[in-house]
């Protein structure tokens, strides 16, 4: 779903290790399936990250634990009418956004009678959807578009979709930090649209607003009359790494990293996303495609989700950030951005001396893993680091590092909390248990609450 054309600067992002699998099954049973299908069973080699199937009491919301909801007319502070110029007010009501007691649920956009509409979007509260180094992501719905058409169809806009995880609690940085349109329609026409939205706006390399997208009609039957299956696999096992879009098993649009510049494609990938449901009424999409609302449009015809699904297939630890070739010195500057592996782990560029790039958006939970540490048979009795902070007043966090495994109790940790902005850096020594020896180092982040509090741009070790 196009999102908004702008934002400001905060963080969030947490990075997971996730996959995808293959599509054959699901391209062979997506149609015939009831209405209140289990989602399939991951195949071996993959493990299922996340899972709702809607099933509940008729009438009630969605599992908060999975899904926050994303009410009025615009994110706090975010570009009005989300963005895109539709016109819904989103609500959590359940008259909006409900569970029917079958195994589904129901986004429904209803208009009042002052003329007055308003709709349903939820998000996930998870933020750490992406791929892990040399490994895939399975992004998956099994949905039936709004049953509507023709005149009765015009400014319809339901979409499955995904944003950039730094986008959460910015609200201005789009679309350089990425957006995933696993399946957009607008009109009621027979037709899935799939795009990847990046860079700069307008135009830049992705050429926004369109993006780098593509469409094509649901296969059997038409998507507003029947069920199909969404899916977007993010492959990092590949080079050119390759984002593929599937409906019913049928690959219809794939972008690849040689698309884009380096800097473009990091800007949009390196992170972790979160997941959209959500039904618009109007906009500008549905305008570029026949017209928005008139009085002929239909109130009442919802978005029936089955199920949401996240896989994960494991990498082969070749990422797209490159690691430091060779042995790691202790006591020289290791730079943060070249790390072997991460969970929740982003990198943008410095301002800081020597320029280059920072890891960021780190947050309760979060690593890095820096391979073949040699310290030597000198014992290291020092870190230091360079960090900065733009975290709001009270958040605050631990810098830890840990040997061989990112649970091992830590061997040295310092506390950071707002150093007055987020490009705004500072050095900060701590002590260290004696280390000899190589070893694979865990930089661990651990905090009391769920918000980003640091960035790091490089560390080193001392005797």
């Amino acid at each position: 779903m196009s999102a908004p054309s702008g934002m400001s600067r905060r963080r969030r992002a947490l990075i997971a290790v996730l996959g995808t699998l293959g599509l054959a099954a699901a391209a062979a049973t997506a149609v015939t399936l009831p209405a209140n299908a289990s989602a399939p069973t991951p195949p071996s080699g993959w493990t299922q990250v996340f899972l709702d199937d809607f099933n509940g009491t008729a009438g009630t919301g969605v599992n908060t634990s999975n899904w926050q909801y994303s009410t009025g007319t615009s994110y706090p502070g975010g570009p009005a009418n989300w963005g895109t110029g539709e016109v819904e007010t989103m609500t959590s009501s359940t008259s909006n956004v409900s569970l029917d007691g079958s195994g589904n649920l129901r986004i429904t956009p209803l208009r009042d009678s002052a003329g007055n509409w308003t709709s349903g979007r939820i998000e996930t509260v998870r933020t750490d959807f992406q791929p892990p180094s040399g490994g895939k992501l399975r992004v998956e719905a099994r949905l039936q578009m709004p049953n509507v058409t023709g005149t009765a169809a015009e400014g319809y806009w339901p979409a499955f979709w995904m944003l950039g995880a730094p986008y959460r609690g910015n609200y201005q940085n789009w679309p350089s930090v990425g957006e995933l349109d696993i399946m957009e329609n607008v009109q009621g026409l027979n037709k899935v649209w799939a795009t990847m939205h990046c860079g700069t706006n307008p135009g830049g390399p992705c050429n926004e607003t369109t993006g780098i997208g593509n469409s094509t009609a649901c296969p059997g039957t038409t998507c507003q009359s029947g069920f199909h299956t969404y899916t977007m696999e993010w492959d990092r096992s590949v080079s050119p790494e390759a984002i593929r879009f599937y409906v019913d098993g049928v690959n219809y649009h794939t972008v690849t990293a040689s698309q884009v510049d380096a800097t473009t494609w990091a800007n949009a990938t390196n992170h972790g996303f979160f997941v959209i449901l959500n039904v618009a009424m109007g906009g500008a999409f549905p305008d570029a495609l026949g017209g928005g609302l008139d009085s002929a449009t239909e109130s009442g015809h919802p978005m029936v989700v089955d199920y949401v699904q996240v896989l994960q297939a494991a990498g082969s630890g070749s990422g797209t950030t490159s690691p430091t070739s060779g042995s790691r010195d202790a006591y020289s500057t290791i730079q943060a951005e070249s790390y072997d592996s991460q969970s929740g782990v982003s990198t943008e560029t410095t301002t800081d001396t020597g320029g280059g790039q920072n890891i960021g958006y780190l947050a309760n939970g979060d690593w890095a893993l820096y391979k073949g540490v040699t310290f030597g048979s000198t014992a290291a009795t020092q870190f230091s680091a360079r960090v900065a902070s733009g975290a709001a007043s009270g958040i605050s966090g631990l810098v830890e590092v840990r040997l061989d495994s990112p649970t091992s109790t830590p061997i040295g940790s310092f506390a950071v909390a707002n150093t007055g902005g987020w490009q705004t850096w500072k050095t900060v020594p701590a002590n260290i248990s004696s280390v000899t020896g190589t070893h694979d180092v865990y930089l661990t982040f651990t905090s009391g609450q769920s918000a980003d509090f640091v960035n790091v741009n490089w560390y080193t070790f001392g005797h």
